[in-house]
């Protein structure tokens, strides 16, 4: 794809917000309406958790990440579950269990990056113990299937978080790196320290022209599929949408998106933003005959909010970090796509 993005960081905004309740499933209003909350930004010398809640991820692989944190001024607190591993996993479930709820409840550790993630936050989401979390949030990063942690503490506490690139995307040569792998990086460190991000890319001629604000959700389609219907199922309404997804058929993002419209996930939404979408190629004789964009403006195309596509976020080298849970004013227009944090 043909597409450029430009990154303004300009001076750091902390906004602080009461929670409402500290129940399992404290947030029953509009939600989506309700300022979050967000956990403090960093500063120098304080703490970085690592930890494997999903796919497991060896000691060379994570050196580069740990490089990276140490040379913006942070320290590095490394989980026990770096290094195990059980098949595709970070260790067995009560590992990766125990290594998350100890970053969780640790007060020294202010942020906590998930190393890589594949498959597995699923199986330990409902025996995790948000209490302490909630008193004292702190920034969860990462993406894909991390989605469903970002989903989780969203729709059930309200509470802020980074999507964006985990430890087994950091070059292990940041000199040899391409620009915009380095930009996607650096842009994590920048939502950290508090920098309001602002996001530029050129318009795709799919795009559904309009303007809007609102706080900022999505992740990976696919896990936001798999959590419907239980608590940590994504809260949309009064929202920006992100979304992004890899390795799907067409026909199954056609079937996710309806899933998506039939639940009323599309119907009150104040923008919606596409990101990357590797798409595995039709079965010989199955063509599905529409493209990612027919299918997607096909569900949205009784609704008013703006739409914007190829945008940088997703299973790809340009993956910029983006804040969960807070306000962001979305402009698409025929010369150009923005999305700025308010």
């Amino acid at each position: 794809m043909n597409r450029k993005f430009f990154l303004n960081a300009i001076v750091p905004l902390f906004t602080g917000i009461p929670l409402l309740g500290r129940g399992e499933n404290p947030v029953t209003e509009d939600e989506g309406a309700l300022p979050a909350k967000i956990p403090p930004y960093l500063l120098k010398n304080d703490m970085i958790g690592i930890t494997c809640p999903a796919g497991y991820i060896t000691f060379e692989e994570i050196q580069p990440a740990i490089n990276k944190i140490q040379e913006w001024g942070f320290q590095v607190k490394l989980g026990s579950t770096i290094g195990k591993r059980d098949f595709t996993f970070g260790g067995t479930d009560e590992e990766r269990l125990a290594d998350m709820q100890q970053m969780l409840d640790d007060t020294a550790v202010k942020a906590i990056m998930c190393a890589r993630g594949g498959y597995g936050a699923i199986r330990i989401i409902d025996k995790l113990n948000f209490k302490k979390f909630v008193f004292r949030p702190k920034w969860l990063i990462g993406f894909s299937d991390i989605t469903v942690m970002h989903s989780h503490i969203s729709s059930n506490y309200n509470i802020g978080g980074i999507h964006s690139k985990m430890c087994n995307s950091f070059p292990a040569d940041w000199n040899l790196a391409e620009q915009v792998q380095r930009d996607s990086i650096e842009s994590i460190r920048q939502c950290l320290v508090g920098e309001k991000m602002k996001y530029t890319v050129l318009p795709n001629a799919n795009n559904k022209p309009g303007s809007c604000s609102g706080k900022l959700t999505g992740g990976n389609l696919k896990t936001i599929e798999s959590l419907a219907g239980s608590n940590s199922s994504i809260k949309t309404k009064n929202k920006i949408l992100f979304l992004e997804d890899t390795g799907e058929y067409l026909y199954s993002i056609d079937r996710m998106f309806w899933n998506l419209k039939r639940s009323g996930k599309l119907s009150e939404l104040k923008g919606l933003v596409i990101g990357g979408f590797k798409i595995k190629q039709d079965d010989e004789g199955e063509a599905f005959g529409k493209s990612l964009e027919e299918i997607i403006l096909e569900k949205v195309q009784e609704y008013n909010y703006p739409v914007c596509f190829d945008f940088p976020v997703g299973h790809q080298k340009n993956n910029m970090a983006l804040k969960c849970g807070v306000l962001h004013s979305l402009v698409v227009s025929g010369e150009i796509v923005s999305l700025s944090e308010v």
